[in-house]
This record gives structure tokens, sequence and C-alpha cells, in this order.
């Protein structure tokens, strides 16, 4: 997240879900190996969901089942995990077995010790279901997501024209970030339930294709860690900074599996297709010099916070060897992690988790150490995420420049990613010599500074409002429309209505997609702007033309021709738009949006 002014603004069943949510809820013990979690069983099949077996013994495969079998799991020595179901027929999955959590039992076995990782079972899942979405769906203030307008044949003249012959940029996805505080605040099991139904269902949710996973803390941690031992200790100077580890003894994501990896299991048992990438916010504390401190705003100074990358050979080795655990480490929890960044942005010093490159070291690292280890387990390298367009001294864009002037470490990157400062130049025309881009990180509102332009800052409350989901339309029309960017990623999915994350200088109260309030889980104006797109475009689809209104128009992979459109004055009750060789008329409603999906 970035904390400095900136310029410029520019259907898996819930049965299921419930059952893995259960068994997450039970099992309270640590892994005995470093980098292993109890992993609940997925499945592959149509069948029903899978109970915990009766004595399992410790570290049996976490396997899945198809065609209406009993999904078995075998993590724990007593009782296993449930098993899931998904849809549509399959042979067994191919989910890893973790370490056997100690102490939880299963349907009908004891409480048992720690187990051994077990290994992965083989075949693929199942195909998923076909979904059909309504062809209209309209949102607008204290009627949000009505799926009951109708779309009728129309000779008048179109106030949208979706031109899907015009085609520009495929589209990879629409995405959000799983952060520990998120899925703390979901206090109950039908919390948990309803904002993962939301945030990725394809019949009932956004359907999102892509999740953002944090290594180590991020500013929406629940504290500051690093998995290789680092514990957050107030700095006395440089004199009790956490001893190197070059040799990734202590390495363990022990303390993801808390939080973290539960949340994302929860998504897949949603989403079995959900893809990953994921970015640090700071490098284990030792391997940097210097922190944030009182000189530079910090009210409660932390080794995370801030500080400098250091570039010797020992610790770039030893970093890419971080990376490569950790990869593995979700890996066998059946968490394939498919892009990394090097580093949240770079050339951000901040109150929170984060740390500074120098763009030789940066290049270096890129090139000489992240991207030969990514290579050999077929992970992919961005060049991002990048914010830092020239608040300060440093930007993120002349890292950018040094990587793409390096032979080698060009070579090592295959997308840059985008937010903020960064993101605004992209939809201004900048470009990274041919890479795709994906925006990374949707701007989170409520601005401390208060830029002009934008709503007062609210010190009482993230707002949530209506006017933020305007400006959200903006960002993201523009990102698409003009930054021709391949995929868009929101912040936090879900937060309490306060907002506030772990930065220790700066009362923000950030807004999320969801909130959690009084037990319920509500859905923001924000959130249905995302589901306007988010549900109805697949990933492969093309971008294409439009003209007239405030649209985005998009044609998917099986042919469907999908228009988002934004009204942002009086209602229409004949809103016409021409798309698919037709013209369509609909009420549009005022301040709202629309989508409107065809099949020609």
């Amino acid at each position: 997240m970035t904390r400095l002014s900136l310029s410029s603004f520019g259907f898996v069943s819930i049965s299921s879900l419930g059952l893995v949510l259960a068994a997450v809820a039970c099992s309270s013990s640590t892994p005995s190996n470093p980098g292993g979690m109890a992993g609940a069983a997925t499945a592959g099949g149509g069948g029903p969901s899978g109970g915990g077996a009766s004595g399992n013994t410790a570290g049996a495969p976490n396997s899945t089942a198809g065609n209406g079998t009993v999904a078995g799991a075998g993590n724990n020595t007593a009782g296993a995990s449930s098993g899931t179901a998904g849809n549509g027929s399959g042979t067994a999955g191919s989910n890893p077995g973790g370490a056997g959590a100690a102490g939880a039992a299963g349907a009908s076995g004891g409480v048992g010790a720690a187990g051994t990782p077990g290994t992965a079972g083989s075949g693929s899942g199942g195909a998923p279901a076909t979904v059909t979405l309504p062809p209209l769906v309209t949102s607008a203030p204290g009627a949000y997501w009505k799926t009951d307008g109708t779309l009728t044949d129309s000779t008048a003249a179109a106030t949208v024209t979706v031109n899907d012959t015009a085609v520009a940029q495929k589209w990879d996805g629409f995405g959000a970030a799983f952060n520990e505080l998120g899925w703390t605040v979901l206090t109950t099991a039908d919390m948990k339930t309803q904002a993962i139904k939301l945030l990725f269902s394809a019949t009932d949710g956004a359907a999102f294709s892509w999740g953002r996973i944090p290594m180590g803390a991020s500013d929406y941690a629940t504290s500051r860690y690093d998995d290789d031992g680092g514990t957050d200790v107030a700095p006395s100077g440089e004199t009790n900074r956490p001893a190197k580890d070059t040799s990734m003894a202590m390495f363990s994501i022990t303390r993801d599996g808390q939080n973290l990896i539960p949340y994302i299991k929860a998504a897949q048992a949603v989403k079995p297709d959900l893809r990953f990438w994921s970015s640090p916010w700071t490098p284990p504390v030792w391997m940097k010099t210097g922190f944030a401190t009182a000189a530079n705003g910090a009210k409660k100074p932390s080794f995370y916070d801030g500080g400098n990358m250091t570039s010797d050979a020992a610790t770039l080795t030893a970093y890419a060897s971080y990376y490569t655990k950790f990869v593995q480490g979700y890996k066998a929890q059946g968490i394939d992690i498919s892009v990394v960044s090097p580093q949240n942005e770079p050339g951000y010093e901040q109150n929170y988790p984060s740390c500074l490159w120098d763009k030789a070291t940066y290049t270096t690292w890129v090139g000489k150490y992240l991207g030969p280890a990514m290579k050999a387990i077929n992970v992919q390298v961005m060049l991002g995420t990048l914010s830092n367009a020239g608040d300060n001294s440093r930007t993120d864009l002349d890292i950018a420049t040094a990587v793409l002037a390096d032979s080698t470490a060009k070579a090592a990157v295959s997308m840059a990613g985008a937010q903020w400062g960064v993101l605004d130049k992209v939809v201004g025309g900048t470009t990274f010599g041919g890479l795709p881009i994906w925006a990374t990180e949707h701007r989170c509102g409520n601005y401390p500074w208060n830029p002009a332009g934008q709503p007062a800052y609210n010190s009482a409350q993230a707002p949530n409002d209506q006017a933020y989901g305007v400006e959200s339309w903006g960002y993201i029309r523009d990102a698409i429309t003009k930054g021709k960017v391949v995929s868009y990623s929101a912040w936090n999915m879900v937060l309490d209505k306060s907002g506030l994350g772990i930065d220790t200088t700066r009362d923000w109260k950030q807004d999320a997609l969801l909130v959690a309030d009084g037990g319920k889980v509500n859905p923001t104006p924000a959130y249905y702007v995302f589901r306007h797109m988010s549900q109805y475009v697949t990933p492969g689809a093309s971008v294409v033309g439009t003209t007239g209104g405030d649209a985005i128009g998009f044609k998917n992979p099986d042919g469907s021709i999908v228009a988002v459109l934004f009204n942002s004055g009086a209602a229409n009750p004949s809103y016409v738009v021409a798309i698919g060789g037709k013209k369509v008329q609909f009420a549009m409603p005022a301040n709202g949006w629309a989508t409107v999906k065809v099949k020609p």
C-alpha cells in the first residue's frame, strides 16, 4: 500500500465450503516441520463432501474424489480433515498432504500427534460447471445488484455502441489480496462462508481469478513478521538486529498457516481454478540495514519498517532461496504460486513493512538471483509492483528503466506491475518495453492527505460509500481502456468498518470490498463495481472498443460480448446499447452501473 501523497489520481456448493471451514477451525496445533501445515482436502468431482476418517495414519495423501464418491483426507494421525466437492465429475485431485496437525479429531477419530507430510495424489479435478448469468444486472444507491430488469430489442439511437471487432488487449482476470486482518475480522463460520461466496463464487459472487499472497507481513497483517524467524524487536541502533540466516535454517510458513492459508483454502473450495501471485513488503530484517526512524515520522520504529536492502552475494543468494522455499511450502499445501514480485513498492520507505532498493541492486537481484531461481521451479517474475512515480528523490520508474536496460534482468521478467502513481503514468501512456502490464493494487480510498477532487478524509471510519464506488469505477475504467492493463486487482477484500492496518504513524482508515460489522458481511459499492466486471468477464477475453457513454467492452472466449456501463446522470428508462449486431434497451438507474451480456 502506498502511504504518501500523490500528484495525480487518476460454483462450488456452500455446504462443501462450510466443511472446509469447519476442518480449518478444528486444527489448533502447529506443524512439525518447517513449511508444513495441515491441508484440507479439495475435491475434483461432483460428489458430496467427505468426512474425516477415523484413525488415519499420519501424513496420508490429501486426496480428492469425483462422481459422487466421498472425498477422503488423511492429514491427522487421528481424525482427518474433511474433503470438499466440486461441480462435475472428475478423477482424484492432486493436492499434497501437509504435516498432520496435532489435537483435532475427525468424524470418529481421537486426538493424535502431529504427522509428517504426505505425498500428492495424482490426476486432475472435474470440469467446472457451466454458469448461466442474467443478461442484465444493474446497481445504484439503495438498489445494488438488481437482476430483475429486462432487455428488449430497440431501433432507437444507441447511447453506447460496443465494437467487438476493435480488439485491444487480451484480458487475464480480476483479482484481490489475501491479508491476515481480513480473515480475522470474519469471526464466525457463517461470516467466512458468506464472504468467500461473495468474493469467489461464479454464480453468486465476484468470481475473482487471481489472489495476491503477501510474502511475510503486509501493512494489513495482524503484526510484523517474516518467514525466516524474524521477531519484531524495538531497534537499539543496529545492535539487536536479528542474526543472519544465510542457510535459511529458520525458514517456516507456520505463521502463514494461522490465517493466510485457511483464508486461501476456503477460497479454493469455491474457486478451484483460482490462480496466485505473491510479493514481499520487506525481506527478512537481517537482510537490511537501517529502518524508518522517528526523524522520518516513525512513532514506533521497527526493523521491518523501511531500511535498505543489502547487496552482497550471500544475502541475495539466501533471499532467492527464501522465495523458493516459500513457493514450495505453499505448493505443498495445494496452493500454486505462478508469479512473484521482487518487492512491493521498492521506492518507498514507510512506517509499516517496507524496504528501499537502489536500482543497481534491484537489477542484479532480478537478473542473477531471483530470475534463475524462479525459472528452475517454473514461476514467472513480475517487474513490480511499481508505485512511486516521483513523490521523492527515488522513483520506481528509474528501477524499471534499469532492469529493462539490462539484458539478463529484462529476460527474467514476464510482466510489469503498476499501482498508484506509476499506474497513473501507465494510463498516460508509459509502457515497459512491451511487457504486459498488471494493475496490481486498487487505491483504497479515504486519503488522509485530502487530495484535491477527492472526498474528504473520514477520521471516524472508512467511508465505503457510493462516492468511493464511483472513484473506483474511474480508476478501473482508465486502467483498462487507456492504460491497456491485462489484469486488475483490488486491495483488501475484507476489513472491519474501521479499516485500520498496522501503520504506526498514520491514522488511515482504508476502504475494502466487504465490511465485517456486527456479525454480518456487508458488500460495499466498490465491491459491486468490481463484480459488474469480474463475474461476467473470464480470463482469455479480449477488451473491445466502445463509443458513447461511459463504458468498457469485452468479448469472452465463448463469443459472448459484455458491456459494463456507468450512468452519472438521471435515470434513463430507455437506455440503448448496440451490442452483438443488435440494439437492446433497458432501464438504467441514476448514478449507477449496468452489465449487459449477449451471445450473438
